[in-house]
Parts: structure tokens; C-alpha cells; sequence
């Protein structure tokens, strides 16, 4: 397994009181659902109890943004994690969804002000794509999870630290 380069300098655990979002795409399902295993163990080593983990499926991860817009408008979550799988093939539609899939996710954090996290893959070929899903590459998705810890945590600092009123 390749070492991971974004460990955290310390050991992070969940705010007790935190509920976290998995939205996550069932096209290339295969590979996706080891994205999820791995999210769904990394809240759970970190304290996150089943009633605080909200799991949703859209078709593909073109509907991603949609669903973690309509979750981070609800308020319920410290952070939401979008997970999904795009395999390039032979046509430009690869680019296309890949881009609209990114900018997305990424303005439904800035338009509401909670972490949105991107787990999504954007691989060449299936081998890639399963390498990052428990493979030689590690699990995507459990990094996708523990970032979305790291995101609570930071806006309850933000939040004692009196730089927002988010979190506390």
C-alpha cells in the first residue's frame, strides 16, 4: 500500500454531538461501494455513532451536487462526503461530468457555508479506480471521511476562537 501523504499531525476524533452526510453514486458501483465501506469505518474509528451517518444514493455522480446541496441546506450535518467513481472512455463525456461533478460539489460548500468533501474518483481505467478504493492506493473514501472530521472539528475551533458563530 502506498503511504498516505496527508495524515493528519495529530490524532483527530469526531465532536461528540456531530452528524456527517455519505452521498454517494451507485454508477461504477463496484468500485464506489468500497469508497463507502471505507467511509463508513473511518467514522466509526473516529467515534462516529450509526445514528449520527446519514447514507444516500444517487444514480451517478453526475446527481452528486444536487443531493449534498439539498443535504447541507437541511443544517443537520457538520460535513457531507460525496462519493463516486468516473472511469474515462472514449468519448469527451468523461470530461464533462468529471467538471461539472467537481465545480459543483465545491459551490454547494461555498453557497452554504458546510464542508462538502470530494471523494469522488477520476481515473483512466478500472485499475486505477479500484487501487484507490482499497487498493495498492488506499481507500479514497475513508480519506474522504476523515477529512470530513477534520472540517467539524475545524469549524468548532472557528466557532470558540469567535471567528464564526457555526458549531458552538
Amino acid at each position: 500500500m502506498s503511504e498516505d501523504r496527508n495524515q493528519p499531525l495529530v490524532e483527530v476524533d469526531a465532536p461528540a454531538d456531530a452528524c456527517f452526510a455519505i452521498v454517494w453514486s451507485r454508477f461504477n458501483q463496484a468500485v464506489v461501494s468500497k469508497l463507502l465501506e471505507g467511509a463508513k469505518a473511518c467514522f466509526s474509528e473516529h467515534g462516529v455513532a450509526d445514528d449520527s451517518l446519514y447514507v444516500v444514493e444517487v444514480p451517478g455522480a453526475w446527481e452528486l451536487p444536487y443531493a449534498a446541496q439539498q443535504l447541507a441546506q437541511s443544517k443537520r450535518f457538520d460535513a457531507v462526503v460525496t462519493l463516486g467513481a468516473v472511469i474515462r472512455g472514449g468519448t469527451p463525456h468523461f470530461d464533462y461530468v468529471c467538471e461539472g461533478t467537481a465545480l459543483g460539489v465545491g459551490r454547494v460548500a461555498l453557497d452554504t457555508g458546510v464542508p462538502v468533501v470530494f471523494g469522488v474518483l477520476t481515473t483512466d481505467d478500472e485499475t486505477q479506480a479500484f487501487d484507490r478504493a482499497g487498493g495498492v492506493h488506499g481507500n479514497k473514501g475513508r480519506d474522504a471521511a476523515l477529512t470530513a472530521i477534520e472540517m467539524a472539528v475545524l469549524d468548532r475551533r472557528f466557532a470558540s476562537d469567535g471567528i464564526t458563530t457555526k458549531g458552538s
